[in-house]
This record gives C-alpha cells, sequence and structure tokens, in this order.
C-alpha cells in the first residue's frame, strides 16, 4: 500500500494545529492504521506526543535548516514506515525567514512534498469572516492545496452554523467542528507544552482527543484528501556526521531535547548510542569514546544535578581524555554554575568557564547558521551547520573559554561569536538540524 498524507497547519500559531494533529493520529490508530506522526520546523515537543499517539518516532522537516536532499530522505523514511503521514506544521501556514522553498515556513513542506492542507481556523470572535479568510489561505499560493478547513474554537451550535453557511460560497469543504473545551487543552510551560513524558494520564488524554475527532471530525472525508507525497529519489538520511562510534547520550527529564534524525543518522553510520541518566547519577559510561549533553530542563533539576556528584565526577574524568559536548540545557550544566528560578545558584561541571541563569530571563529564539572556530565534537573547524535556538537563560559570566563559533541568524544577520571550547570539551545554546 502507498502511503498518503497531508498536512495540518493554520494562519498563525495557537489556533490549534496541535490538538487537532494529536487528534487525528490517535483516531487513526485506534482504527489499526499504520499512522505516523512529522512537525514542520524545530521543535522537539509536538514530536514526543506524536510518538505517545502513534507508537512511532515522529520526525522533524525543515526547509530552512536541511538541504532538499535531507528533506525527501526523512519523508520517504517516515512515509515508508507508515500508511498515513500526518504532517503537524509549525506558526501560520506562510510564515517563514528567507527564500521561498527554503524559508523554514510549512507552505514550502506542503509544495515541495505536494501534499494537501487543512486550515484549522480558530474562529472565536469571527463568524462569517471565517470565510474571507479561509479564502485568502487558499488562493495565496498556487503550488499550494489547501484541501478543506477544520473550525476550532467554536462557541455554540448557531455560531457553527453561521460559519459553516458562510463556507458553502467556497470550494472548500468544512471537515469538522470542535467546540471551547478546556479539557482538550494540553498544559504549558516557558518552552511550550509540559513534556509528554511527565504526563501520567497521557493515555486518557489522548483517548478523549480520539473520541472527539470520532464524533466531530469528518475522519473518512480527511483519509480521502490524503495523497502519496511527492519524493525524489534519495540516500539514506544522515543529518550530522557521529561524534564518536560509542556515544554516551544523557537521557532523561532534564536532557530530553535530541532530534530523532540525528541519532537515527548517527546510528546509520555505525554508531552505537549508549543512553544514561544524570538525573539518576549515572556518569557516562567509561566505555564511551564521546558524549553528548543534549538540551532539556536543567534549570527544574538543578539542585539535583548539583548534587549528583557520581555524575559530575565521572563527566569530569570523561572529558580529560574523550570529547564531550553540550547543547543548550548540556551547555548549562558544562558551565560553572546555573542560577535557577529562584535566584538560587547552583554549582555545575565546571568544564566551561560561562555561568547561566533562569532567574534573569530573557527569550532568544530563532534560526541559526554557525560556523565552527575548531575541533570539536560537534564538528571540525570550518564546519557549516544549521540548526536553531529556544531558550530563556541568560550569560552572567561569558568565562575566558575559546569561542566555539561564529552565528548568523535566519536572515544571514552576524550575531557574533557564540559558545565555548575548552580542550575536549565544547558547547552552545545552539541546537544543531544539519550541515550546511
Amino acid at each position: 500500500m502507498t502511503a498518503r498524507g497531508l498536512i495540518v497547519s493554520a494562519p498563525k500559531s495557537g489556533a490549534g494545529k496541535t490538538t487537532v494533529t494529536l487528534a487525528l493520529l490517535a483516531a487513526f490508530a485506534r482504527r489499526g492504521l499504520r499512522v505516523q506522526g512529522a512537525k514542520v520546523g524545530p521543535d522537539y515537543i509536538d514530536p514526543a506526543f506524536h510518538q505517545a499517539a502513534t507508537g512511532r518516532p515522529s520526525v522533524n522537516l525543515d526547509s530552512w535548516a536541511m538541504g532538499s536532499d535531507l528533506i525527501d530522505a526523512l519523508a520517504s523514511e517516515a512515509a515508508a514506515a507508515s500508511g498515513v503521514l500526518i504532517v503537524e506544521g509549525v506558526m501560520g501556514l506562510f510564515d517563514g525567514v528567507g527564500p521561498k522553498g527554503a524559508s523554514g515556513a510549512t507552505a514550502d513542506i506542503a509544495a515541495r512534498l505536494r501534499l494537501p492542507v487543512i486550515l484549522v481556523l480558530d474562529v472565536s470572535g469571527q463568524s462569517q469572516s471565517a470565510a474571507a479568510l479561509a479564502r485568502g489561505f487558499a488562493s495565496h499560493a498556487a503550488d499550494v492545496q489547501v484541501a478543506g478547513v477544520i473550525l476550532n474554537q467554536v462557541g455554540s451550535p448557531r455560531h457553527e452554523r453561521f460559519v459553516r453557511d458562510a463556507m458553502l460560497a467556497l470550494d472548500l469543504p468544512v471537515l469538522g467542528a470542535i467546540h471551547r473545551d478546556a479539557a482538550l487543552a494540553f498544559p504549558e510551560r516557558h518552552l511550550g507544552l509540559v513534556q509528554a513524558g511527565e504526563h501520567g494520564d497521557l493515555p486518557s488524554r489522548l483517548a478523549l482527543l480520539a473520541d472527539m475527532a470520532e464524533h466531530n471530525l469528518d475522519l473518512d472525508a480527511i483519509l480521502a484528501l490524503a495523497l502519496p507525497p511527492s519524493l525524489a529519489a534519495s540516500s539514506p538520511a544522515r543529518a550530522l556526521p557521529p561524534p564518536g562510534m560509542r556515544i554516551a547520550l544523557a537521557q532523561d527529564a532534564a536532557f530530553t531535547f535530541v532530534y530523532p534524525h540525528i541519532v537515527a543518522g548517527w546510528r546509520a553510520a555505525g554508531a552505537e548510542i549508549v543512553q544514561f541518566s544524570p538525573l539518576a547519577d549515572e556518569a557516562p559510561p567509561q566505555a564511551c569514546d564521546s558524549c553528548w549533553l543534549p538540551g532539556g530542563y536543567p534549570e527544574l533539576h538543578a539542585g539535583r544535578l548539583a548534587a549528583a556528584r557520581r555524575f559530575m565526577d565521572g563527566l569530569a574524568a570523561f572529558a580529560e581524555t574523550r570529547p564531550v559536548h553540550g547543547e543548550c540545557g548540556g551547555y548549562m550544566v558544562l558551565g560553572a554554575s546555573l542560577e535557577d528560578a529562584g535566584g538560587v545558584r547552583h554549582r555545575m561541571a565546571g568544564l566551561l568557564g560561562h555561568a547561566t541563569s533562569f532567574a534573569k530571563r530573557k527569550l532568544h529564539l530563532g534560526y541559526r547558521a554557525a560556523t565552527l572556530l575548531g575541533d570539536s565534537a560537534i564538528g571540525r573547524a570550518g564546519a557549516r551547520l544549521r540548526g536553531h535556538e529556544f531558550h530563556y537563560a541568560s550569560l552572567t559570566e561569558t568565562g575566558n573559554d575559546a569561542p566555539l563559533a561564529e552565528l548568523t541568524d535566519g536572515e544571514g544577520n552576524a550575531l557574533g561569536i557564540a559558545g565555548a571550547r575548552r580542550g575536549s570539551v565544547s558547547g552552545t545554546f545552539f541546537h544543531v538540524i544539519a550541515e550546511g
């Protein structure tokens, strides 16, 4: 059976894309379909919910950070693993930076893979005007097919009737309507939704969404709109060379943000991934030849990490002879100290000289292109990488280590030097997505 796919998008962030995506994934999985989730853009949290709904790892597709060959390879692998591919968009359908086709917008992926788009409309505060909005999105780009709409945040049966009647003038089916229901919302924190693994009631929440989809969405019509993705021939996906052939990867509630396509690419290159938990006071396994501390929420567990002496001492011993790299949260832990939200300063590994604070919060958000200034676990000097930043922590002390990279933003504007490297240790707030 040829896999079919569709994209769930919206005119803006917060319109209900994640709710609808999870409802579709859970409902189709309940029907026994082989369903696969994907996420446009740089995001760790939503794909974890996709996996919880389907039992299959989700994948990120990003036209700014990934070359077309990597997008095709990842999409091909996702399609091969499924019968139905549901891609959750990012921000508004056409929102991105840079040139069309490589802007990071959901529309880029829709056009490249030739997948139909279901537009989720938050109709709170409007009725007939929703039809005008849908008309504009449907006609905005000839290479992006808006195939139908789902109404969200409907206030009443009368409200729903007004919007549906207005939509009759469009050649655009209304595929369902979701009325306001606080029970459908997931709790949030500073980087987005509370992580999937922290919900003890996640199966019941997903079951509630599947029930909602069965009652409020035309699942048969939605499935009938899905089309086989247009996929160019591609080689196996590899976004980043492995930093070693046995990689110690920190994985627990403080260190969760590592892209599945990065790890899958390392494995495809022959590397073995050995997980360990700093929060359980586990040191990186000494049999490994590199250590990777991904991003996550160390600021929520700073006291436990500071007290995890077996982890801290083992990490220092590991770094004496082998490379260690930290991304965002991992970078914070490699520094001298971390100040939590309450203003309490906790001693960290001290393998790099900087200090960070979550009490002095400032949002850092956006795409980043990096040129490495020296050899490290993340790459050789001169290597060009693409990725993003998304954090609220601030550097309160810069330290005296050598810088890791020169950065530019998504539009090519210079941001200066960033990150740090000392001996075999390196770190940066920058999350890598792919070479380039």
